[in-house]
């Protein structure tokens, strides 16, 4: 029997988490509810979520110092749910590593496709496909492989959610060739995110605060138009 994908729910208002349990649920997901930001810190280790729904105003420990401290130590995937829509709040939230953001009340229907948006994202194969047909980018002292979700930085795995992994690896796979934020955020987001263009310059800063440039190679900035993998010698 192939175990059941595990949801983190952290909402202090239980009739809301109640409520995306039962839609999940039935979408045959186990799920696990708490209704504050230490719960959620405490269960989340024992439980090992493969997604959390995390709402932001929570008593004590607030949805984004939660998303800080899980964020320290792994790449769990985060929906923030918000009942703020401004562009500050969802930028903020994208920043300290969230994977997507939720703006409440939301439809049960959008609820779940994100989720299993998500984590189609984040799962990786579970058969290695033939070489042939594997997304490899290797470069000196980085390989990006979109295959498997796994980047090796100067010898070393590199702990990177899946939006991260995707937007360095179209760039590494696409040399010296420049992309609009537009272009960036329609190919690696797609029709299920409604955001702006800023969202992909917060993804480009946290990955160059991963990976930093080399004599070889460095995200670069295009002024005015975008972003480039740019490859030298």
């Amino acid at each position: 029997m192939v175990a059941k994908l595990k949801i983190l729910i952290v909402d202090d208002d239980t009739n809301i988490a109640e409520l995306i349990s039962l839609y999940l649920t039935k979408e045959c997901f186990e799920t696990m509810m708490v209704h504050d930001g230490e719960e959620a810190l405490a269960v989340f280790d024992t439980f090992q979520p493969n997604l959390i729904l995390l709402d932001l105003m929570l008593p004590g420990i607030d949805g984004y110092q939660v998303c800080r401290e899980i964020r320290a130590k792994s790449a769990t995937p985060i929906i923030m749910l918000s009942a703020k829509g401004e562009v500050f709040d969802k930028v903020l939230g994208l920043e300290l590593g969230a994977d997507d953001y939720i703006i409440k009340p939301f439809d049960s229907k959008e609820l779940v496709a994100r989720v299993k948006a998500v984590l189609r994202r984040y799962q990786p194969t579970k058969q290695e496909p033939p070489k042939s047909s594997a997304k490899v980018a290797e470069y000196p002292d980085l390989v990006i492989n979109q295959t498997n979700y796994s980047v090796l930085y100067q010898g070393s795995p590199v702990d990177m959610p899946p939006k991260e992994l995707e937007l360095l690896y179209f760039l590494a796979s696409s040399p010296n060739q420049v992309f609009t934020r537009e272009q960036l955020l329609d190919h690696i987001w797609g029709y299920e995110y409604i955001g702006d263009t800023r969202t992909v310059d917060v993804h480009i800063k946290r990955l160059r605060e991963k990976i930093k440039d080399h004599p070889n190679w460095s995200l670069s900035t295009v002024w005015g138009i975008g972003y480039k993998f740019e490859v030298r010698g």
